[in-house]
């Protein structure tokens, strides 16, 4: 027989061994889902830790390390703290799929396989506790029998006796008589009560043994064997769990790897050299001063002052040498920039004169928005009153004519300080003043000196300038992630500002959905852009 050994053991042994090694499988089942709940708190504490390692060194906005991202090497860490942030997500993927798929799901199985097992052996109770009261009738009939037995067999005895007795009356004998038959008639049938009640036992006891039990016992046996399925399965899961995100924590290694192979270092030194460059002449040969024809001290200090190089520019003493490792204090800063050297002042200069130019452009923009605001008050005065705008029209032709000043003043520095004086284009716009119709026009500014033409049929040297500015703005922009998110589908990214995706690829969230439906993210190479938010299973880090 395929049952829990039915044949070899007795009732009672079987039954206590199966109830055991029942309530073993389950507590196995209850121990591995401890075992799995405890991994995935060390993989999230593990992610947790991987998270604040990341933000710890990474750099803060505005930061000197953030400035010095301009060099491979530095952008090349930085690109490691982002995979590494990227690699901490896939962790927490583990964690929660183990969670969900291994312990959530055996938890539910296993509290119906407690139920399950609880009926099993129940039954198996009903029918031990249905055996065993047969059997009480049966032994309760039998006693009786061999009770009223005995009485009969007395009664009868005494009957005889009381017949053979001379001195008895008839009467007397009588009475004996029914009496001994009366108590053989009990006896009968108590006889015939035990007997029934044999049969019906041996009945119910050939059921217990041949049908009932082996049935319980087959369903115990099948709950068990499907009980060491379903953990076999979670076995198997628990690898599979893990080996699920090894490709992208293979792509995140391998991202590190390429962090490592971006780093130029010849590149990283011309970017230095071209950022802090002075522009200096070099100092030339300092003269013979020859004291033996009488040539006065006055000259011959003036003689030092010969070669331009840093003294000259930099006021330094002319009388000692030019030491270009030595440590002197910074001169103090002044607005024209003066206290760097030539070609550093040159682009603090420009770059002056191109933060102006935007902030000037801004207001010609605010300048215009509010002569059509006034216009359209004017025509419409039931949709407001065209002097509430005074005041901001007021205030912006007071910036712009500030602006303005402060545009010129740093041009013409930047002239004098050789530069080819080219600023950022603001476009044309027109200004309502309060006070009347008067409309000031704005002209395209170029930072060339007075009675300078500038050379139209040279190359817009603004373009150099517009890449440095969106190149300071993309790393203005670039922020550590927020999340993650994985494509459920395909996605296009044909709109402007979207960014096309693939079914299963992984992707940095920068900006969580505002309820517009889109989130902002990024990939490893940098490209950002925004994604339906229904298009992905997106995971905020917490």
């Amino acid at each position: 027989m395929s049952e829990f050994g039915v044949e070899e053991l007795d009732w009672p042994d079987q039954y206590d061994v199966i109830e055991k090694h029942t309530l073993s499988g389950l507590d196995l089942v209850e121990k591995y889902i401890k075992f799995v709940k405890e991994r995935t708190e060390i993989e999230q504490n593990y992610a947790k830790q991987l998270r604040n390692l990341t933000k710890k060194y990474s750099p803060k906005r505005g930061s000197k390390e953030e400035q010095e991202c301009r060099f491979s090497n530095h952008q090349s860490f930085l690109d490691i703290l982002n995979e590494m942030n990227d690699y901490a997500g896939q962790r927490e993927l583990i964690a929660e799929n183990m969670m969900m798929n291994i312990c959530i799901e055996l938890t539910k199985y296993l509290q119906e396989l407690k139920l399950e097992r609880k009926t099993h052996l129940s039954d198996g109770k009903k029918a031990q506790q249905s055996l065993e009261s047969t059997y009480k009738q049966l032994d309760n009939s039998k006693k009786r029998f061999e009770r009223e037995w005995r009485e009969a067999e007395k009664a009868t005895q005494y009957a005889e006796k009381t017949d053979q007795d001379i001195n008895a009356t008839k009467a007397d004998v009588e009475k004996a008589k029914q009496q001994a038959h009366m108590r053989t008639h009990i006896a009968e049938e108590c006889k015939n009560d035990y007997a029934a009640q044999l049969q019906k036992y041996n009945k119910e006891q050939n059921q217990f043994y041949f049908t009932d039990m082996p049935l319980i016992f087959n369903n115990l046996q099948d709950m068990d064997e499907r009980r060491m399925r379903k953990l076999a399965q979670a076995y198997i899961l628990y690898a599979d769990t893990e080996r699920h995100v090894m490709p992208i924590i293979g792509k995140c290694l391998e991202g590190i790897t390429r962090a490592g192979t971006n780093v130029n270092e010849k590149n990283d030194s011309l970017v230095l050299i071209e950022q802090h460059k002075s522009g200096f002449e070099r100092p030339g040969d300092l003269e013979f001063e020859d004291y033996s024809q009488g040539i006065n001290r006055a000259s011959s200090d003036s003689s030092l002052g010969t070669p331009k190089g840093p003294l000259d520019l930099l006021g330094k003493n002319k009388s000692k040498p030019f030491w270009l490792f030595s440590k002197k204090s910074k001169p103090a800063a002044t607005e024209d920039f003066g206290h760097l050297p030539p070609e550093q002042r040159r682009k603090r200069l420009q770059q002056k004169i191109d933060d102006i130019s935007k902030e000037l452009q801004k207001e010609l923009d605010q300048s215009e928005a509010l002569g059509k605001m006034k216009d359209v008050y004017e025509k419409n005065p039931q949709m407001g009153d065209p002097a509430s705008l005074a005041p901001q029209i007021t205030q912006t032709t007071h910036n712009i004519e500030r602006l303005r000043g402060e545009l010129s003043k740093y041009e013409s520095w930047l002239a004098g300080a050789g530069g080819r004086g080219e600023s950022l284009r603001y476009s044309t716009h027109s200004l309502n003043n309060n006070t009347g119709n008067n409309v000031m026009e704005s002209h395209s500014i170029s930072c060339v000196p007075d009675g300078a033409q500038s050379d139209e049929s040279t190359p817009d040297a603004s373009q150099a300038i517009y890449a440095e500015f969106d190149d300071d703005f993309e790393e203005e922009e670039l922020s550590i992630p927020i999340g993650q998110c994985t494509a459920l589908y395909n996605f296009p990214g044909s709109s402007e500002g979207t960014i096309a995706m693939q079914e299963g690829e992984v992707l940095a969230v920068v900006e969580e959905d505002k309820g517009d439906g889109w989130t902002r993210v990024r990939r490893n190479n940098g490209d950002e852009g925004y994604i339906p938010t229904s298009y992905a299973n997106i995971t905020l880090n917490k």
